[in-house]
């Protein structure tokens, strides 16, 4: 069973993004159109828990699965689409989870919406504070239950999630 682990800020996470994002680029080559380091380990300052979360973007998402053995190499478990359509979700680490990986066709909504809701936080650092607390509270409250945890969290990333979309066609 995988314990809830909330973590402080830890400034290697970047580093880890990198050096992960490098032997991803590496496997997809010319398939790939962009890579983005996305979730709480991606927004300074604030608690997460310690999984580098990555988001590939693809010229044809069907084509990804051509990659899972390179994935496996690497140390990655394909998991299809894993609950969101359009997508392709591999996770390194079973018990001791270190990476997502997240892949998505170009044009999709969720690059949109990951990325606004990263950029939205760090621009409204508050938020991510309060964002932070949450993560610790429900981490406390459920730390063998990975389930009650993200239904915590649900209702506070939705409504984030529209402040940063409407937020990001302003700036644009």
């Amino acid at each position: 069973m995988r314990k809830v682990e909330v973590v402080p800020f830890n400034e290697k996470w970047s580093l880890m993004f990198a050096k992960e994002a490098q032997k991803i680029k590496d496997i997809f080559g010319k398939e790939m159109v962009n890579i983005y380091h996305i979730g709480s380990t991606s927004i300074p300052n604030i608690h997460a828990k310690p999984i580098i979360d990555i988001l590939v973007e693809v010229k044809e998402i069907t084509r990804v699965d051509e990659y899972n053995e390179q994935m496996a190499e690497l140390g990655y478990r394909a998991m299809g689409e894993h609950g969101i359509s359009g997508r392709r979700f591999f996770r390194k680490g079973e018990v001791e989870r270190t990476h997502h990986v997240h892949v998505f066709e170009t044009g999709s909504e969720h690059i949109i919406r990951h990325l606004a809701f990263k950029e939205y936080m760090i621009a409204h650092p508050e938020k991510a504070q309060a964002y932070s607390e949450l993560k610790q509270k429900l981490a406390r409250k459920f730390p063998y239950d990975i389930e009650a945890y993200i239904i915590g969290k649900d209702p506070f990333i939705k409504e984030i999630e529209q402040k940063a979309l409407q937020w990001a066609k302003i700036i644009e």
